[in-house]
């Protein structure tokens, strides 16, 4: 008979499970907590894709730094324009001499000179190394405005499709819910049939087989809810620890 054999297929299946969920935590004796009965998973909030979008354009550490390393080549820019630019320096100095003009160690007399002057440069030519570097500093610029539009359309579509990949799942749990009901409904019918005579055993292990099948895929299903949500979070860049904590408390006690 097949059952059997799918019985030993699956209690091997969760014994590997288990191993790895062990591995996973670092304990030896990991039981995962259900979802608190009733389970109510929460909206999305914003429900809107462009808002969480929006979102990611300021909070989102890629993006963030894109943007300052967009500055950071301005700032390279306006430096290499400025080798065009007159400098004007303060230079001082100050010494004291011996009367003979020798280095006043030891004398008994000595003269302290200090000086202080203004030193004006004016480039010319440099053989083009200015406008060479302003030329490199240009495209250093472009480069980073087209990093940082690039971050922003793959952060965009990470977004989005996260975001609609939760909404689809959180269809998928009202439809399971309602497969549930359903499913339960019929275990119910064909346990009161095999009683009264009109249904014979395998009617009530096939519904109960259904049904088990069911809730295993609606638990995934629920899991899968709230692992996207984090996803979502992740994706637009404002995941936050608080995030879990909302999720431990939706976990039976």
């Amino acid at each position: 008979m097949p059952w059997p054999s799918n019985w030993h297929r699956a209690e091997n299946d969760l014994r590997v499970k288990t191993i790895a969920l062990n591995q996973l935590v670092g304990k030896s004796d990991a039981t995962p907590k259900p979802l608190a009965a009733p389970v109510v998973l929460a909206p999305l909030s914003p429900a809107d894709a462009e808002a969480w979008v929006l979102q990611s354009t300021t909070r989102h550490p890629g993006i963030q730094q894109q943007e300052i390393a967009l500055e950071v080549a301005k700032l390279e820019t306006v430096k290499a324009e400025a080798g065009h630019k007159p400098t004007l320096d303060l230079t001082g100095s100050y010494s004291a001499i011996n009367n003979n003009g020798t280095s006043a160690s030891a004398a008994d007399t000595r003269v302290n000179l200090a000086t202080v002057g203004l030193s004006f440069n004016l480039p010319l030519f440099a053989g083009y190394a200015t406008q060479n570097r302003i030329k490199e500093t240009l495209a250093l610029e472009d480069k980073a405005r087209t990093d940082l539009e690039a971050t922003k359309r793959t952060v965009a579509q990470g977004t989005r499709t996260a975001f609609f990949g939760v909404l689809s799942g959180q269809g998928q749990v009202k439809a399971l819910e309602a497969a549930e009901a359903s499913s339960q409904s019929a275990l119910d019918a064909n346990k009161l049939g095999y009683q009264v005579g009109v249904r014979i055993n395998i009617d009530v292990l096939n519904s109960q087989s259904q049904l088990f099948d069911t809730k295993a895929k609606l638990a995934k299903a629920r899991y899968d809810v709230l692992l996207g949500s984090l996803k979502l979070k992740q994706a637009n860049g404002t995941l936050a620890a608080e995030d879990l904590n909302l999720i431990n408390g939706q976990l039976a006690n």
